[in-house]
């Protein structure tokens, strides 16, 4: 396990997709997930290593994509990070900071899942009873 800015836990293939993301790695990112791994990102869908490879590629690494990560909850075996995101793509009409949502599946020491969402509540990410369940 990993800690992140709140103090909250971060699982440790969750730290290492954040880190992998944030030092542009694109070998060690997709070290992180399983072969058959689905990825939804903004509503676009990726399914295996060569499709995430792709994905990963152009819209992470290509966009030199970082996340600072605000909150961590854990919720029904999954965990949920709130992060800043931040790179070199088209930020006209998005808020500053821009703040997304990514919902992690893990199993056998891989990600399976990931679905990253822009987080348009306008609200705090997590409750304060959430939160705890850390």
């Amino acid at each position: 396990m990993a800690s992140h800015s709140s103090g909250s836990i971060l699982p440790h293939r969750v730290a290492q997709f954040i880190e992998a993301t944030n030092a542009g790695d694109l070998s060690r990112l997709l070290e992180i997930f399983a072969a058959d791994s689905i990825v939804n990102d903004q509503l676009q869908q990726w399914r295996g290593l060569a499709e995430l490879s792709k994905w990963a590629a152009r819209d992470v690494i290509g966009q030199q994509l970082s996340l600072r990560p605000t909150h961590c909850i854990r919720h029904y075996g999954h965990c949920v990070v709130a992060a800043h995101a931040d790179g070199n793509f088209d930020k006209r009409g998005l808020p500053d900071p821009l703040e997304v949502l990514l919902y992690f599946t893990l199993a056998e020491d891989k990600i399976v899942q990931l679905i990253i969402l822009r987080d348009r509540s306008g609200t705090s990410p997590f409750d304060a009873s959430l939160r705890s369940s850390a």
